[in-house]
């Protein structure tokens, strides 16, 4: 397993990667802007080119990124969760109940458009988890 911060960016993620891109001398990967997304997953059309997913790397450094949703204004508590990748399903599943217990589910595990089996949730202590489970 691996862990990675996730930042939400609350509609400015295109500026602020770019902004890394010379910061850190990085690259950014795998960018999926909102209206590539299946219907289901668009939400606001508004927000049709804002960045649902995107990977930064700059060397060793890595992480996560979005512009979040529409409608939901940056708090500071709530603008990073922390990634969980594995390949083995069931300590997947596991880790994904372990931390729900006591939790909230946001989004349960299920297979995802972009191939991996994905969910999303806030622990007992309110920190937001985002467990991916690469077969």
């Amino acid at each position: 397993m691996k862990l990675e911060p996730y930042i939400f960016f609350h509609g400015t993620c295109e500026d602020a990667l770019k902004f890394y891109v010379t910061c850190f001398r990085g690259k950014i990967e795998g960018l999926t802007r909102c209206s590539e997304a299946p219907p289901e997953y668009q939400g606001d059309p508004a927000w049709g080119n804002k960045i649902m997913h995107a990977t930064f790397i700059a060397g060793d450094l890595r992480f996560m990124c979005s512009d979040g949703r529409p409608g939901t204004p940056p708090h500071g508590e709530d603008d990073i969760a922390l990634s969980v990748a594995t390949q083995d399903a069931a300590e997947g599943e596991r880790l994904f109940n372990a931390l729900a217990e006591g939790g909230d589910i946001e989004m349960a595990l299920q297979q995802t458009f972009w191939g991996s089996r994905f969910g999303q949730v806030t622990d007992k202590f309110g920190i937001q988890w985002m467990v991916s489970i690469h077969s």
